[in-house]
């Protein structure tokens, strides 16, 4: 399989096949809005914003799966996310990431780049990155910043 193989909802309801961003070096996260680490959100949109016209498209994936970290409902998420750090990258609805109810996706990303938990996530915030041709060539730690990407990110482009 590969990435595009993949479907996923947005947070708005709307499926949506992640052929959509084929050509594109991608960076799937897992996201929470009452995280330590939530300040992230504003790291990714800067990315996002510098490098999308050559191609980089970030996609969150707000998870409950951590301490109760993302509790609210699709639009208190979708609000949260705008009001506070003005999030324009593609956002999807609520998943796990681990676990026997683990998205497709996820389930995907973490057979091909394992962590250091092996074939688990450790924690919110976690960045697969996905080169061009749709195939996961970098995972990065939660507490690795988006700022720190930066220079990967554009090797990559």
């Amino acid at each position: 399989m590969k990435f595009y193989d993949f479907d996923a909802e947005r947070l708005d309801g709307t499926p949506e096949s992640m052929k959509t961003y084929q050509g594109k070096t991608i960076i799937v996260v897992n996201t929470a809005s009452k995280c330590g680490l939530t300040p992230q959100y504003e790291g990714l949109e800067k990315l996002y914003d510098t490098y999308k016209d050559q191609g980089l498209v970030i996609l969150g994936f707000p998870c409950n799966q951590f301490g109760n970290q993302e509790p609210g409902d699709s639009d208190e998420i979708q609000e949260f996310c705008q009001l506070n750090y003005g999030v324009s990258f593609p956002m999807f609805a609520k998943v796990d990431v681990n676990g026997d109810s683990a998205h497709p996706i996820f389930k995907y990303l973490k057979s091909e780049l394992k962590g250091l938990l092996g074939g688990k996530i450790k924690w919110n915030f976690t960045k697969f990155v996905i080169d061009k041709t749709g195939k996961p060539v970098k995972r990065f730690a939660p507490i690795t910043t988006p700022e720190s990407m930066e220079d990967y990110i554009q090797e990559i482009l």
